[in-house]
């Protein structure tokens, strides 16, 4: 008997980004539709193995005296039967995703195969496609803004590069981890990677204190006493030493907003997501997250903000990215997204908001 698989994937990467997305896709729709994508995504990828096989053996068996390179898996082939290629259980659903059957002679008409990310993105129209193909590299100590109209993808994208929203297609790679891969340990992963959300998600029946030590002693194992110093610090740290002993109803919105924040912090990340975290606030309580924020910029923290706060995004940001209807527009300098745009949908977006 084999043993029972480990998860044990979560060491970083020596000298990979903190954050690489790659093809990005997210579609939300019925569960069965969503499944259904994934079954057609492996039938493909089924077929070019059995493809790239075919071709490896023919390979070693006869050396290439042309001088020309092989020809791509990507292009209309036939997955003939023969000794090497024994009929299994799910062969008919390869030749039918190839487009060939039993004994059909090779033809160069056979169709090809539809790649898997079109397949995503068009084999069920009734799905809503909220992310289509996003690359984005978050590098240490970047600080991501990322702006854009209500409904184009960009809490969708935040919560994807911790799997709190499962991708469709592509991948998301947390300090050289594709953290998709069924050998990682998704849940070490995540210690590391602070978030911040548009509500301030704390327990209204535990004191601020309370808050910010749990996750320290459930999920890292701290013991109390360690866990209620971190706690203090981060709340020294926000400014908020004095209500240690609150309930988050005895707080403003810009205060739970900071303890949200000493929360994550506490954890030690690496990186910090903030999804909108000043836009549940009175505009007057804004300013004090803000520099909350502007103080972990300051001290190199990696950061990817969803911020409708253009003058943050200008001051503190490195990069700014603007999207729309799930894909990335336009980004670079805030100087140059915010203060010289190039596309008409970002410029029209901007004349609106500045």
């Amino acid at each position: 008997m084999s043993p029972a698989k480990t998860h044990v994937r979560d060491t970083p990467v020596p000298g990979a980004p903190p954050i690489q997305i790659i093809g990005l896709h997210k579609h939300f729709g019925e569960p069965g539709a969503l499944r259904e994508i994934e079954r057609h995504h492996a039938r493909i990828e089924k077929a070019r193995r059995l493809v790239a096989a075919r071709q490896s053996s023919q390979e070693s068996a006869t050396p290439d005296l042309t001088g020309q390179a092989p020809e791509n898996i990507d292009e209309p082939m036939v997955v003939k039967q023969d000794e090497s290629t024994q009929a299994t259980p799910g062969d008919d659903v390869t030749r039918k995703v190839m487009g060939t059957q039993p004994n059909e002679p090779e033809t160069k008409d056979v169709q090809q195969p539809q790649p898997a990310e079109d397949l995503r993105a068009h084999h069920h129209s009734g799905l809503l496609h909220v992310l289509k193909g996003i690359d984005l590299t978050v590098n240490k100590g970047e600080v991501v803004c990322v702006i854009g109209p209500s409904g184009s993808g960009k809490s969708t994208l935040l919560r994807s590069v911790n799997l709190l929203e499962m991708p469709t297609g592509g991948k998301v790679l947390i300090e050289g981890i594709d953290i998709q891969d069924p050998d990682v340990n998704v849940d070490k992963i995540r210690t590391r990677i602070g978030m911040v959300f548009q509500s301030f998600n704390l327990f209204p029946h535990m004191t601020v204190l309370r808050n910010v030590t749990i996750a320290q002693e459930k999920v890292l194992r701290r013991t109390s006493a360690q866990a209620r110093k971190v706690a203090l610090d981060m709340l020294e740290r926000v400014g908020l030493s004095d209500k240690a002993t609150a309930h988050p109803s005895q707080l403003s919105g810009g205060q739970q907003q900071r303890v949200a924040i000493a929360r994550s912090l506490s954890m030690n990340p690496d990186m910090m997501l903030f999804d909108e975290p000043t836009s549940a606030l009175d505009p007057e309580l804004v300013g004090e997250v803000l520099e909350v924020m502007r103080s972990l910029a300051a001290e190199g923290m990696t950061m990817m903000v969803v911020t409708h706060e253009m003058g943050f995004a200008r001051e503190v940001g490195t990069r700014v990215i603007f999207m729309d209807d799930g894909q990335i527009v336009e980004q670079g300098r805030p100087s140059d997204v915010l203060g010289n745009p190039q596309q008409p949908r970002t410029q029209l977006f901007l004349s609106k908001v500045l």
